[in-house]
């Protein structure tokens, strides 16, 4: 029990504590590439102590306007306790993948809540938006952890990790997890994916009236949302050998996601945002030719 508790903890302070370093990263990285001195690293984490003291204004002051910004939060952060950052996943007894993508979308519609709570088009805009996003790439991210459930006979991440680490690499699981590699910038809300806040088009879209501490937890948790799935990208999709010693694996999980970070906020950098349409055709793709594909083959037995 205090082992669980522990990990909890753990995983709950890496993610809290990190997420704001990989954005700090690709801003840089965003800024190295227009060759612009850029912000500190510490920016994002002086960002959300600024909001953190700042009024909390309230056009609504419905129900789903204020827990919508902790709905969010919550949800992203179980979501981070069913997937293993080194130590074994803590709510790996309560949950499995399907629990997993239930939370991760559970955070997106957090979002389209507090944006029709709100009386603002481009709120409205905005969540209309978010909503096609999820349809659009939420189904990658399904059938590509499908498809390693159906290679594993399991669905719970600690049998797939340790399924695929023991059987080495497989036709299906790297086409799934090339398609998990390409949903994720989308999943970051970077550019080319940026489309339901879109600040120049809608001006934040479904974030347009928040303010003060509610605009904080939606921050922080878009930015744990990049972590919880580059990890579930590099522990599930990626037979690298486990130790025994997990602070090892946690070390090795972080270092593999930092080159998940610079190839994000590369892309982020060079690429103009994609109108709605040109995403979900984008993506429509992914799922038929690469995600379907990896199924297929894990069906076959490759």
């Amino acid at each position: 029990m205090y082992e669980t508790l522990g990990f909890a903890i753990l995983n709950i302070a890496l993610v809290v504590g990190l997420a704001p370093l990989a954005e700090g990263v690709m801003r840089r990285v965003r800024a190295i590439v227009h060759s612009r001195k850029g912000p500190p690293l510490i920016q994002p984490y002086l960002d959300l102590l600024k909001l953190l003291a700042k009024e909390d204004l309230r056009p609504s002051t419905g129900l789903l306007w204020r827990m919508a910004p902790a709905l969010c939060l919550g949800a992203t952060l179980t979501a981070a306790l069913l997937v293993p950052l080194g130590p074994p996943p803590p709510l790996a007894f309560g949950g499995d993948v399907i629990v997993f993508l239930y939370f991760t979308a559970l955070a997106g519609v957090a979002l389209m809540l507090n944006a029709f709570a709100c009386s603002n088009p481009y709120a409205y805009v905005g969540a209309s938006r978010e909503m096609m996003m999820i349809l659009s790439v939420e189904p990658v991210m399904a059938v590509a952890l499908v498809t390693a459930a159906l290679k594993a006979g399991s669905l719970t991440f600690p049998d797939l990790i340790a399924h695929h680490a023991q059987s080495g690499a497989s036709v299906s699981m790297v086409v799934a997890g090339v398609a998990v590699l390409l949903a994720l910038q989308a999943h970051s809300g970077k550019l080319p994916f940026d489309i339901a806040e879109a600040d120049q088009e809608i001006m934040e879209g479904p974030l347009i009236e928040r303010s003060g501490p509610g605009l904080a937890l939606f921050r922080l948790a878009a930015w744990a949302k990049f972590l919880i799935f580059a990890s579930v990208l590099v522990q599930v999709f990626v037979p690298w050998p486990r130790s025994g010693f997990w602070p090892v694996n946690l070390a090795v999980n972080f270092a593999s996601i930092s080159v998940l970070v610079l190839l994000v906020g590369l892309v982020n950098a060079v690429n103009p945002r994609l109108r709605i349409d040109q995403s979900m055709s984008y993506f429509a793709r992914i799922v038929v030719f690469v995600a379907l594909a990896g199924l297929v083959f894990a069906t076959i037995g490759a």
